[in-house]
C-alpha cells in the first residue's frame, strides 16, 4: 500500500478516473505531485482507474530525458528506492497551474518535469 496519498487524494483521482471515462478529450489538471527525494524521478498525477486503483494516469519522468503521459502502477511506487533508499515523497506545496497535456509539452522540450 502507498502511504505518499491520502484517503481524500485517492477519492479525488478516482474521480477524475470517472470524469475520464465519460470524457473523450480528458485533459485533468494533475492533483499530486510525487518524487524521488533522492534521485530525479517526478510523477505529476491526474487520475486513478475506477475499476484498478492501483493505476494511476499521468505524466511520467524518470529522469532519463523522456517525460511521457501514461499509467503506472500505485504498488510499484510504493517500491521505488533512491540512491538513499528513501521512499516517494510528495510534494506538499504543488498546485497545478495547467492541464496535464501543457505539463507534458513543456517537459518532453525540457528533457524533464517543470512543475
Amino acid at each position: 500500500m502507498c502511504n505518499f496519498l491520502s484517503d481524500a487524494q485517492r477519492a479525488e483521482l478516482a474521480a477524475q478516473g470517472l470524469l475520464a471515462q465519460a470524457t473523450a478529450d480528458f485533459d485533468p489538471f494533475p492533483l499530486v505531485k510525487l518524487y524521488t527525494p533522492d534521485a530525479g524521478a517526478t510523477w505529476l498525477l491526474g487520475a486513478i482507474d475506477p475499476q484498478d486503483p492501483d493505476s494511476a494516469y499521468g505524466l511520467c519522468d524518470l529522469g532519463l530525458g523522456f517525460p511521457e503521459l501514461g499509467w503506472v502502477s500505485l504498488a510499484e511506487l510504493a517500491e521505488v528506492r533512491g540512491l538513499m533508499n528513501l521512499p516517494i515523497a510528495q510534494d506538499v506545496h504543488f498546485r497545478a497551474t495547467q492541464r496535464l497535456s501543457r505539463y507534458a509539452k513543456e517537459a518532453r522540450m525540457a528533457g524533464r518535469i517543470q512543475a
